[in-house]
């Protein structure tokens, strides 16, 4: 099982990203997806989670209103549209699977991680 994270950059305040994390290996569609992120210094930080039971997507409070998490109907990519990015959310961000029933949005419960791709918000 492998995810792999891309679409990092650098971009203005107030500007898009937007991430992609393609998973192979396994069949996802029984997987949750969840975006988190790490700042230096900081902790991990939660973003946006997709269930794959087909519950609405959560996210994290700091985000809500301006990121989008997404997956394609062979949900073998999810997407973590960016819009109205600020400064503060600089970090490299993350996308991990699991596939039990423990609570979505705790990032250790996750079992498969992907390698980070870094956001740069400039100012």
């Amino acid at each position: 099982v492998q995810l792999q994270a891309s679409g990092g950059g650098l971009v203005q305040a107030g500007g898009s990203l937007r991430l992609s994390c393609a998973v192979s290996g396994r069949n996802f569609g029984a997987y949750d997806m969840i975006w988190f992120r790490q700042a230096p210094g900081k902790e991990r930080e939660f973003v946006a989670v997709m269930p794959w039971r087909g519950d609405r997507p959560r996210y994290g409070d700091s985000v809500k209103g301006r990121f989008t998490i997404s997956r394609n109907g062979a949900k073998d990519t999810v997407w973590l549209q960016m819009n109205s990015l600020k400064v503060e959310d600089a970090a490299v961000y993350y996308c991990a699977a699991k596939t039990d029933s423990a609570p979505i949005t705790e990032i250790s419960n996750y079992h498969y991680w992907g390698q980070g791709t870094q956001v740069t918000v400039s100012s």
